[in-house]
């Protein structure tokens, strides 16, 4: 019985089993300029957004967040990712955003900081993850069919 053991054990060894391999840690990607990149998309939006250390100041497309998402639950949800890490006031966050409309935007930037929170930090992955905030949400406008009125409204029935 022990000689049964012993040579699966050393067949354990021979395969490579993964207690065998040292776990490679994530490195941060951070560029030159010493930011970090993500793109974030939801319905038909797509953000760019790039992360630096900074003041906790958010741009996008050139103006301040206040004046391009005005509704305070549009704010709110670009900034969860952030909130959630503990970092609010340590980063700045520049992004370009187009397609769809306000809340689809605020969705994809959502998504593009978590994404580029993660390429800063590798660390933050575990606490981003449970939030759903690394998950690019898969839903999308139904396209129109034929012989109906929008993607499934038939039109009204007349019997005359």
């Amino acid at each position: 019985m022990t000689d049964t053991s012993a040579s699966l054990k050393d067949l354990g060894a021979l395969t490579g089993a993964p207690s065998a391999q040292p776990a490679v840690k994530a490195e941060p990607k951070i560029d030159a300029l010493g930011r970090a990149y993500g793109t974030g998309r939801r319905k038909e939006a797509t953000a760019r957004v790039w992360i630096k250390r900074g003041t906790g100041k958010i741009t996008i497309n050139g103006r301040d967040q206040e004046t391009y998402f005005a509704r305070p639950v549009l704010r709110m949800v670009i900034a969860q990712p952030l909130i959630e890490a503990g970092r609010a006031s340590e980063f700045d966050v520049i992004c370009t955003v187009k397609g769809s409309g306000l809340m689809g935007q605020a969705g994809a930037v959502r998504h593009g900081i978590s994404r580029a929170l993660v390429a800063f930090e590798p660390g933050l992955r575990p606490v981003l993850k449970p939030f759903g905030f690394m998950t690019r949400d898969p839903r999308v406008v139904e396209r129109k069919k034929y012989g109906k009125a929008k993607a499934r409204r038939s039109f009204q029935f007349s019997k005359r």
